[in-house]
């Protein structure tokens, strides 16, 4: 197989999707884009929409993150991440067909990636299986601090500042040990992903800094009571779902 690859660019930040355009126009012989998405949903309708064969995709996204996304397609197309994860992770991809690109993406290590896709291209590659993908790339990241847009400031946040993360109605607040809570774009499952394994899920919507809680309470049907150790004291519930996983993982 030897044609242009039928291309989507997915990425919530609309400065990286016109910079990786811009760039991207070097590669007509390669690729031809055919459409944008600004999100992890929009991506799944552009894809269904518009078969393509190759998306390059952000990993930080409202609604569905790149790795939600990815997850509800049953037959994914050629996958090249443009994220801001750390290079431990990037090298773990240096093998393998599916690229991973460190933003704001240089020209010079874009360069090598359509020199990849062409080769594959050219070859008829099959690419990496999803499945397979999906598991390399739940690398916890090593974040030092998340932001928060408030109007024209953002302010950034340390992981250890936070003592729970919850979701109310499609919104999603930071909750930090002062007592101040703070609106992300980020879901609860893009926050599990990227956060330190001190962070754990105690219910669908809810997760907490385990270096934070003061106390454990039993509840009914199996649950637990956390009181954490923000300003207010708060007490939160787990389901009866992850109940027995967090017994284990406190050793209740």
């Amino acid at each position: 197989m030897n044609r242009k690859l039928q291309t989507i660019i997915i990425d919530d930040e609309e400065l990286a999707r016109l910079r990786l355009i811009r760039l991207l126009k070097n590669y007509n012989d390669i690729i031809n884009i055919i459409g944008e998405a600004v999100n992890g949903e929009d991506g799944l309708k552009k894809i269904e929409e518009l078969k393509p064969d190759l998306i390059f995709l952000d990993i930080e996204m409202p609604v569905y993150n790149g790795f939600e996304m990815l997850s509800k397609l049953e037959d994914p197309p050629r996958v090249v991440f443009t994220t801001a994860y750390d290079q431990y992770a990037i090298k773990a991809f240096e093998e393998d067909s599916v690229d991973y690109l460190l933003k704001p993406v240089e020209a010079e290590r874009l360069e090598l990636t359509m020199k990849r896709l062409e080769k594959e291209n050219k070859s008829d590659a099959v690419s990496l299986p999803i499945e397979s993908l999906l598991k390399q790339l739940n690398i916890k990241k090593d974040t030092k601090t998340l932001t928060v847009k408030i109007g024209d400031r953002i302010l950034l946040i340390k992981p250890e500042n936070i003592a729970y993360i919850q979701a109310e109605d499609k919104y999603v607040f930071l909750c930090c040990l002062d007592g101040k809570k703070h609106l992300t774009d980020f879901t609860v499952s893009g926050l599990e992903s990227k956060l330190p394994d001190t962070f754990i899920r105690i219910n669908r919507s809810t997760l907490i800094n385990t270096d934070h809680i003061s106390e454990i309470r039993k509840g009914f049907n199996g649950t637990l009571i956390f009181v954490m150790k923000d300003k207010e004291a708060v007490k939160l519930s787990s389901s009866r779902r992850y109940g027995e996983v967090l017994r284990e993982h406190f050793e209740i």
